[in-house]
């Protein structure tokens, strides 16, 4: 026999019956629990949904400090829209940046005006998944959320009233944010808006 012939073998063994069947049973599990997420669609619609939302609602204080005034953001539970006037009606519609909205099913279903589809209008709609409300706490702010901003980009309620900050002398830190929760099956996200300055955050 060769020197250092043991030592060859050994260096040359494979794995063991033991640790074959226990990789094989962890990738089974890590497989099992990664499928259950990649399909479920239901999740990746109700984040979608977060992103659009925070994005129209940024966009709302963004042009109602550019142009000095009330800027409406409509949630009425089945979409979210941006308007220059609390009627939301057609008078009052702001066109989307692009010259039309994304035109989805969702979209297409609750963006209406007279019973229309409104295709330029700043809309986006619910996924059926996707089930919007605004904090109980919060009642003074409308169903589903509706707010406005105002020219210095801050957060009112859908009557002009101030929201609690504007209100009081109370520290800003002290004061409670509007909630929007949305939730799809077992998956909930939230949205914070902060009083006075009106920023949009996700919730932890």
């Amino acid at each position: 026999m060769k020197p250092g012939g043991v030592a060859s073998r050994q260096r040359a063994g494979g794995f063991t019956i033991v640790e074959l069947v226990t990789v094989i049973v962890l990738v089974g599990i890590l497989g099992a629990i990664g499928a259950t997420r990649f399909f479920d669609n239901a999740a990746f619609e109700n984040r979608a949904y977060v992103d659009q939302v925070r994005s129209l609602i940024r966009y709302a204080q963004k042009m109602a400090v550019a142009q000095n005034r009330l800027i409406f953001v409509r949630s009425d539970g089945n979409s979210f829209a941006i308007c220059s006037n609390a009627a939301c009606d057609a008078n009052g519609m702001i066109i989307a940046p692009g010259g039309n909205n994304n035109g989805s099913a969702a979209t297409r279903q609750f963006c209406l005006q007279g019973n229309v589809y409104a295709a330029q209008w700043l809309c986006i709609g619910r996924p059926a998944t996707v089930v919007v409300a605004a904090e109980a706490a919060r009642p003074e702010l409308g169903a589903g959320g509706f707010f406005s901003f105002d020219g210095s980009g801050r957060p009112y309620n859908r009557n002009g009233a101030a929201m609690p900050a504007q209100q009081s002398n109370a520290a800003v830190v002290s004061l409670p944010a509007m909630t929007l929760s949305f939730t799809s099956g077992s998956n909930i996200t939230r949205l914070n808006i902060w009083p006075e300055t009106g920023y949009v955050q996700n919730a932890p």
